[in-house]
């Protein structure tokens, strides 16, 4: 499911690997240090606090691995007047008499509330490959769905602020 990225995705996490081992790593140790000299191990809460920040960094650390490890590395180029990865794209939704503007990401990406939904998502995966003006019809379980029509599509460069999700 997480194995479609983009090379900014892998670059981003690489990153942030790089900054968890010598940033994060670093000064969970000292914290785990500092907490471990006050005493008795066994009612130390700022031991147990250090070890469970220390963890999750090496948890985080080893999710990122992983998931460079076992990517398949998906283009994020499209053509000029159609949808695709990376794009801005303001649609209608007839149901609703209501306009929205999505920008398409990976799924390690996607926020829906910051309006970045995933090309895996029913929407995103309807969008793809559609042209302004396009009706698409959005399927969400069998034969169920919505309409909803392009209105405008806005290549946008990926500048790396959208985060890589994770805990």
């Amino acid at each position: 499911m997480y194995n479609e990225l983009t090379r900014q995705d892998i670059q981003k996490m690489e990153e942030e690997i790089e900054y968890r081992k010598l940033v994060v790593r670093k000064e969970a140790l000292e914290d785990v240090k500092a907490a471990r000299a006050h005493g008795d191990l066994s009612e130390n809460f700022e031991y147990h606090a250090a070890k469970k920040v220390k963890n999750r960094n090496e948890s985080r650390i080893r999710y990122l691995e992983r998931m460079i490890r076992t990517a398949v590395i998906i283009s994020d180029e499209s053509a000029e007047d159609e949808v695709g990865m990376n794009n801005t794209v303001e649609v209608f939704f007839e149901g609703d008499n209501l306009t929205e503007t999505y920008k398409l990401v990976t799924t390690v990406r996607e926020d829906s509330l910051k309006g970045l939904i995933s090309t895996e998502s029913p929407l995103g995966k309807a969008l793809l490959g559609h042209k302004v003006g396009d009706r698409v019809f959005v399927e969400l379980a069998g034969r169920a769905g919505y309409y909803v029509v392009v209105k405008k599509i806005e290549n946008t460069v990926d500048d790396g602020t959208d985060k890589i999700r994770g805990y």
